[in-house]
């Protein structure tokens, strides 16, 4: 068998072994979250969200909704240098994102089930 037959029968196994993994995947909602920041948000989002008293009043105050806090949950950044992730229990991270009217930053306590919204606040970017 030469080179080129065996690139032939390869090519051809590729090419099945492409069409069945986009069958068999095309329905799941798969996501590779690799990276920490999207990791961490992910594991915010997946759990019951709660708000902390002081945090609730400042998102009724500013007219900024749930909605709001979910695209921030789904595209913001997580600061590591200023969370607290070295607790056994619930990590504490600080969240940025963009609102419709300005960036906003707050904290989030996310323990195993719940993950609590806290010391919410404008902030301007630097």
């Amino acid at each position: 068998m030469n080179i080129f037959q065996r690139l032939g029968y390869f090519s051809v196994g590729l090419f099945m072994g492409i069409i069945i993994l986009i069958f068999f995947l095309s329905g799941k909602k798969t996501s590779c979250s690799y990276f920490p920041n999207a990791r961490t948000l992910k594991s915010i989002r997946t759990k019951e969200r709660h708000f902390d008293k002081n945090a609730m009043k400042f998102f009724t105050e500013n007219n900024i909704d749930t909605s709001s806090i979910s695209s921030i949950l789904e595209n913001g950044e997580v600061h590591f240098s200023q969370s607290i992730t070295d607790k056994d229990s619930c990590n504490i991270y600080l969240i940025s994102g963009e609102t419709h009217k300005e960036p906003i930053q707050f904290k989030v306590e996310n323990c195993d089930s719940i993950a609590t919204i806290q010391e919410a606040g404008f902030y301007s970017e630097k």
